[in-house]
């Protein structure tokens, strides 16, 4: 396997632990983010400091937006493979601060395509997001649906970039993976999350709050599942038209009340719940079709909810306390 990898977004949740995957198989990394302060730093830095314990790991702190630094790395180490992480996160955020989206997701997202082009990159793996879908009421989501009707400016920047994406592979020899990520948690997971936001409140003897009344569906997918998604395909081999779109699910369908009643009974502690209507942005549910990952990929996701929240729990517990 090619060991120039440049890992942009390294300090966020799904960055760090590809980047974690990859030193570990020895594998060198370039790793790049701007360490914004969208939510706590404590927890960014945390990340950095693990992945700084490798011999094998370069960090840059930069925004993908600025062309010219990008192009000085791209320039200096020649990168034959990147993963494309970094973005500016968050469904609810997006309704009101837009211009952050443009800036990294779009803008961010042109310069590394730009990059792509000018260094004979071999094959770019980028996140998008279940989120592009928009309220479907077919189900389960395959990647042939309509997307064309996103429900946040976040989505709308995400299914930009698979358009875009599409557009460069008819410009140049790289491969192009659009990876559609579906409710990603687990440890080191994001503070603005629901399951982090839950727990942290429980333990706390704070209210949450239930949007749509708790009437919501999700397709969650545990944070181990997706990296080897994401490994997988940095291995597939070259691709017949350049770009693919998988989505990285778990497959399954869990409704809120049960997400909420696993977090009561791993915490042994009771929400104490306030109910709103549904918030602008969101989608009711999601439920992905784990087909094409499966026979594209070998994707095959092993971690349960009641199993992913548990490990959550655990972490939680070790790392408030750390």
């Amino acid at each position: 396997m090619n060991k120039k990898f440049l890992v942009t977004g390294c300090a966020g949740f799904i960055g760090f632990y590809v980047c974690k995957k990859l030193l570990d198989k020895k594998i060198s990394v370039i790793g790049i983010d701007d360490l914004n302060n969208y939510y706590d730093q404590k927890l960014k830095k945390e990340r950095l400091k693990l992945l700084k314990n490798y011999k094998n790991f370069i960090f840059h702190k930069n925004d993908i937006s600025n062309f010219k630094l990008m192009h000085n790395i791209f320039k200096k180490y020649k990168p034959k493979i990147i993963v494309n992480l970094a973005a500016q996160a968050g469904v609810r955020f997006s309704i009101k601060n837009r211009d952050p989206y443009f800036k990294s997701n779009v803008k961010g997202f042109y310069n590394i395509l730009e990059l792509c082009k000018e260094f004979n990159v071999k094959k770019l793996i980028f996140a998008s997001t279940s989120s592009v879908y928009g309220d479907s009421t077919k189900f389960p989501l395959k990647e042939t649906f309509s997307t064309d009707a996103p429900k946040s400016f976040y989505a709308a920047t995400k299914k930009c970039n698979e358009i875009m994406a599409y557009a460069y592979s008819k410009l140049c020899d790289t491969d192009f993976i659009g990876l559609r990520f579906f409710t990603v948690y687990g440890p080191y997971g994001r503070p603005d999350m629901a399951l982090y936001k839950f727990v942290k409140s429980i333990k706390k003897n704070k209210p949450i709050d239930v949007y749509n009344n708790g009437n919501h569906f999700r397709d969650f997918t545990y944070i181990d599942d997706v990296i080897d998604g994401v490994f997988n395909s940095i291995k597939l081999k070259k691709l017949k038209n350049n770009y693919e779109i998988i989505n990285l699910c778990r497959g399954k369908v869990k409704e809120l009340y049960y997400f909420l009643n696993l977090i009561e009974k791993y915490t042994q502690k009771k929400f104490k719940k306030k109910f709103l209507p549904l918030q602008e942005g969101d989608v009711k549910k999601t439920f992905g079709s784990l087909a094409k990952a499966k026979k594209m990929i070998n994707y095959i996701p092993k971690v349960n909810l009641e199993k992913g929240v548990k490990k959550f729990v655990n972490w939680f517990d070790f790392y408030e306390n750390y």
